[in-house]
């Protein structure tokens, strides 16, 4: 099977025109606290000694990781390519470019959206970017990116590289 041309190996493509994390929200991290100390406390009732306390060591470190990989994706632009969290897309095969507003969000990701679509949607995000691929050898007919600031996302994309 051959690979995906937009999972092609690590970039050396310059400096990023944009470049947004797709973090959560500080207080999720407060939550999978609070959750992982009331499932420790679980565990330390049932348990005496220093058995009891392994609830928390294991739990406490694992929900923070989990947060954090929930919002871990990357949106960056460089001078050659659009890269979204770990696929890539050169920037001579980005075609439209255009903000879905939140009041249609539910609409491009329901039942506008297309099966094979690349798309990187975080729900606490308000916006989304839909991007056309014009790579006749790529079978995902477009991306569909969420971004906290689309217009900035838009701008670097219609950009012309400066070589």
């Amino acid at each position: 099977m051959s690979e995906h041309p937009s999972s092609a190996g690590p970039a050396t493509s310059g400096r990023f025109r944009f470049d947004e994390r797709l973090s959560v929200p500080f207080w999720w991290y407060l939550f999978g606290l609070g959750i992982a100390v009331l499932l420790g406390a679980e565990i330390h009732m049932g348990y005496p000694g220093v058995r009891s306390w392994i609830g928390y060591v294991v739990l406490i470190p694992l929900a923070l990781l989990v947060v954090w990989r929930l919002g871990a994706a990357r949106v960056q632009v460089t001078d050659t390519e659009l890269v979204v969290g770990d696929e890539r897309l050169s920037r001579t095969d980005v075609g439209r470019v255009q903000i879905v507003p939140k009041d249609r969000k539910q609409q491009a990701l329901g039942p506008e959206l297309d099966p094979v679509a690349h798309v990187v949607h975080r729900s606490w995000i308000p916006a989304v970017v839909r991007i056309e691929v014009t790579d006749p050898q790529s079978p995902v007919p477009y991306w569909i990116v969420s971004s906290r600031r689309p217009e900035e996302l838009v701008a670097a994309l219609d950009r012309i590289p400066d070589h």
